[in-house]
């Protein structure tokens, strides 16, 4: 393994590995100007390819998304190479917003942390789409309750989420609140696949399709 590969290894390492939701901001805020290239050439991420794909079997353009932990915008390049141009991004490092707008593809960007209140009014968007945030270290479970807030009935809530994380994480038990509420319904769950094929490969990912009622 090259020394590129072991410094890319243990950046993400060290990211991953934050104590507190105030020390992952500030190690992402680090790490923005190495993501793409650590993610996508040393661990080989398909993430974002394979959410966009699902996202796009239950939504069609023109729609009003948001892209919920933009990061760096790699899903909104997808999703701008299916069509969709009306985006908007929200994420927590100031840093990775500045990577994304570089990119132009969204329409807005705010600095906001999920799992906390979202500054839009409910029923904002016709889609949400979120891809390597609900997982280890990063977004709560909680964080879900917003997502369904801030979409429109009969939209679309598309979500990655890690089947090891899922109960320990407290994942399973908000779905299922918010399907027992009539909140959702869920429409897909994929079986898990590999978000990352150079590194890490034993790492899954569901993604999970809700619609909002």
């Amino acid at each position: 393994m090259g020394s590129d590969s072991r410094a890319a290894e243990q950046r993400v390492k060290w990211v991953y590995g934050a104590a507190s939701a105030g020390q992952s901001r500030d190690r992402y805020d680090e790490w923005a100007p190495h993501y793409e290239r650590d993610l996508l050439d040393t661990y080989g991420y398909r993430l974002p390819d394979a959410i966009a794909a699902h996202f796009t079997r239950w939504v069609t353009a023109p729609a009003h998304v948001l892209d919920a932990g933009v990061g760096t915008g790699l899903v909104g390049a997808r999703l701008a190479d299916r069509g969709f141009t009306d985006l908007v991004g929200l994420d927590n490092s100031s840093a990775m917003l500045q990577e994304s707008a570089r990119k132009g593809l969204y329409g807005e960007l705010h600095h906001m942390t999920l799992g906390e209140p979202l500054g839009f009014e409910s029923n904002s968007f016709d889609a949400v789409v979120s891809a390597g945030t609900f997982t280890e270290g990063h977004a709560p479970a909680s964080g879900l309750r917003e997502l369904v807030r801030v979409t429109r009935p009969g939209g679309h809530v598309v979500v990655g989420i890690r089947p090891d994380i899922i109960d320990s994480h407290g994942f399973r038990a908000v779905i299922d609140e918010l399907v027992a509420g009539g909140a959702w319904e869920l429409l897909e769950r994929t079986e898990p696949y590999v978000a990352m094929e150079k590194v890490e490969s034993h790492v899954l990912v569901e993604t999970w399709c809700f619609r909002i009622l």
